[in-house]
């Protein structure tokens, strides 16, 4: 004789909530806990690659500078050495200058005078204007060898890149700290696994979660080199 109506619907109730709880109880403890510090792992990892990979970077960015710097520093050695030799060169004719003036002689004067370079003698007739200062003519300004200019601005670009190179090495090393700012993250999440205590473990996954906030926060503030 078949069961009543109602008694099969009480049967299939019953049943169902058995399943549903079976499925419950199949779902292991923690396991939103795991699901949280699988996804602090991965974007750590990524981001601890991207330090890695900017700090690479800047370190390559650090050696063109130091590199760059260092040939400035010689073209203004070169062109140092042209401006001594120009130098050297107009005091020779000055001294024969000086001697034909000190014993009279107008002519040799004028001779020597003819001979002198050309930017020696934009100095000599500023000498000249100032009524001849004791001084000389080495000591105005007008007096300006081949080369000065020249080395003046390869200097300048030394400096520069050199400072460049100091702030690409300062660079690199953020990145390289950052490194190790997500190397704790990466050992509190996966302390957060093994740890006893639920307490516990929830208190080293949020330090985890802290400090990639902190580190996520602190990247987005660096510069970036591709």
């Amino acid at each position: 004789m078949p069961p009543p109506a109602e008694e099969s619907d009480t049967s299939g109730s019953e049943l169902s909530r058995t399943n549903a709880e079976a499925k419950q109880e199949g779902r292991p403890p923690g396991h939103a806990r795991e699901t949280v510090v699988l996804i602090v792992l991965s974007i750590t990892a990524v981001l601890t690659a991207w330090c890695g990979f900017e700090s690479s970077q800047w370190g390559g960015e650090m050696s063109i500078a130091f590199s760059d710097a260092s040939s400035a520093r010689i073209q203004a050695a070169r062109q140092s050495g042209v401006a001594n030799a120009a130098r050297q060169a107009d005091l020779s004719i000055w001294g024969v200058y000086v001697q034909a003036r000190a014993k009279g002689d107008t002519a040799l004067a004028r001779y020597v005078e003819q001979r002198f370079t050309d930017h020696f003698r934009v100095a000599y007739r500023a000498w000249i204007a100032q009524g001849e200062p004791t001084d000389g003519p080495f000591k105005m300004k007008e007096y300006i060898p081949p080369g000065t200019a020249e080395a003046a601005a390869a200097d300048e670009r030394a400096d520069s890149r050199f400072a460049d190179a100091l702030m690409s090495n300062q660079r690199g090393d953020n990145y390289a700290l950052l490194t190790v700012l997500f190397a704790l993250v990466l050992f509190f999440a996966a302390a957060s696994t093994r740890l006893g205590s639920e307490r516990a473990q929830r208190v080293m996954l949020g330090a985890a979660i802290v400090f990639l906030m902190l580190g996520t926060v602190i990247l987005a503030t660096l510069p970036i080199d591709i």
